[in-house]
């Protein structure tokens, strides 16, 4: 078994990175988002170091994490591969300030200032401080040993 069949073991979230570099949108599919500290709210992610979008969201200075609503599963598909415009065809959503994609549709969104840059083997580390958020009801989009789905809560 190698690592990377262990670690699909693991349910994690399912976003769409955004940036805006260079006059155009990027975004990616990710599923390596966290919580990194509340007092100032900040969040990471990770990107390989090779992915052809690596400069754009290292470089840009923000991004905007989408957090996937369950029935997005088509739109994680589409921002996984692809050219670039592809990936945002047929997508409603709109620019904020920060000119970043906050797609629609989403359960939450995190707009971030990049604040610092881990190196940590094949892939970086973003950290980045929150500028502004939002949500509303709704179950997130998780990914669990190669397939889409949500989860259902137990009550205590």
């Amino acid at each position: 078994m190698s690592i990377k069949e262990a670690m699909s073991r693991f349910t994690t979230g399912v976003t769409v990175v955004t940036t805006h570099f260079e006059g155009q949108d990027w975004g990616m599919t990710c599923n390596s988002f966290n919580t990194v500290s509340l007092e100032p709210a900040m969040v990471l992610w990770s990107i390989r170091k090779e992915a052809h979008s690596h400069q754009a969201f290292t470089q840009s200075g923000s991004y905007l994490v989408n957090v996937l609503q369950a029935d997005q599963k088509d739109t994680a598909l589409q921002f996984a591969s692809g050219p670039q415009p592809e990936r945002f065809a047929h997508q409603a959503f709109e620019h904020t300030a920060l000119n970043n994609v906050k797609l629609q549709g989403a359960v939450a969104w995190f707009e971030c200032r990049l604040v610092q840059l881990v190196s940590a083997g094949d892939h970086d580390i973003l950290i980045g401080e929150v500028l502004g958020y939002g949500s509303r009801d709704g179950d997130g989009l998780v990914y669990a040993n190669r397939h889409f789905g949500v989860l259902a809560a137990f009550e205590s």
